[in-house]
């Protein structure tokens, strides 16, 4: 084998030992202390290793955004940014953590959603998308799959959180995660569900959905609400896409983009 070949199977090799080690360490019971993958929050001075399930068994001003203390950590790879706020819609129904130079915009809710229903968007200071949040939205219809379609996945980040959500048949505990699903590249989402992604690690779509409790709708936060393999013809933006998934996971474990977004899903709280 040529040096080369060495040493892209290397690189494969350490992908696939890094994503079985996080497999082997999900929280069933999806509680626990949060782990951020990449970075520390301010109150830690370590980064620890992520976790995951493999079965898965700019009109700024809209609401309030509040400064709030952090640490002194310097922004860098991997870490968090030094300074953040704290957003509320008017109504007080949700919160969330977002660095103190991102931006919120409140956009109209998709058809179908509940009375009530919030859609705020996120853009980094340049105003570059990030992320949206969305409540009340619809039961969404069951994804047909069949087996010759659907594309091998990879849970790369897999973190608890604790979020008001509905039990039942394809739901687990909900968490924050960034997920590929290979195509002709490997395409990759972040956000928070509760739902399956699919069985036998393939899926046709990766939902980045919560099933809310009763009454209250589902709601999302992430940049897509489902993540498919796309087509050479079809735009993949907001979703990542890597040539590789030695490129996925340092997206994830070295990146200050993600290591914020991680922490702005965490601090998500729904208050009614």
């Amino acid at each position: 084998m040529t040096g080369t070949g060495i040493s892209a199977s290397l690189r494969l090799t350490s992908v696939l030992l890094v994503a079985a080690a996080a497999m082997a360490g999900c929280s069933n019971d999806g509680k626990g202390t949060p782990a951020w993958t990449a970075g520390a929050s301010p109150s830690a001075s370590a980064s620890q290793a992520p976790t995951a399930n493999p079965t898965e068994t700019a009109v700024p001003g809209t609401g309030t955004a509040e400064a709030t203390p952090s640490g002194a950590e310097t922004p860098g790879v991997g870490a968090t940014a030094s300074a953040w706020k704290v957003f509320n819609d008017p109504g007080k129904t949700v919160s969330f953590e977002l660095p103190q130079e991102w931006i919120t915009q409140s956009l109209p809710p998709v058809d179908g959603s509940l009375p009530g229903a919030l859609k705020i968007e996120v853009k980094d200071s340049k105003g570059a998308y990030l992320a949206t949040l969305q409540t009340g939205l619809p039961a969404a219809a069951p994804v047909d799959c069949a087996a010759a379609a659907a594309k091998p996945y990879v849970v790369v980040s897999s973190v608890p959180v604790e979020l008001p959500h509905a039990d039942g048949e394809g739901t687990i505990p909900p968490r924050v995660v960034f997920r590929v699903i290979q195509g002709y590249k490997f395409f990759g989402s972040f956000g928070i569900t509760n739902m399956v992604g699919g069985t036998d690690g393939k899926a046709c779509s990766l939902q980045n959905v919560v099933r809310g409790p009763a009454g209250k709708g589902n709601y999302s936060f992430g940049d897509l609400t489902a993540l498919k393999a796309f087509a050479t013809d079809e735009k993949v933006a907001p979703a990542k896409s890597f040539d590789t998934l030695d490129q996925a996971a340092k997206y994830v474990n070295e990146g200050s983009e993600f290591a914020n977004v991680q922490r702005m899903l965490m601090s998500l709280k729904i208050h009614n």
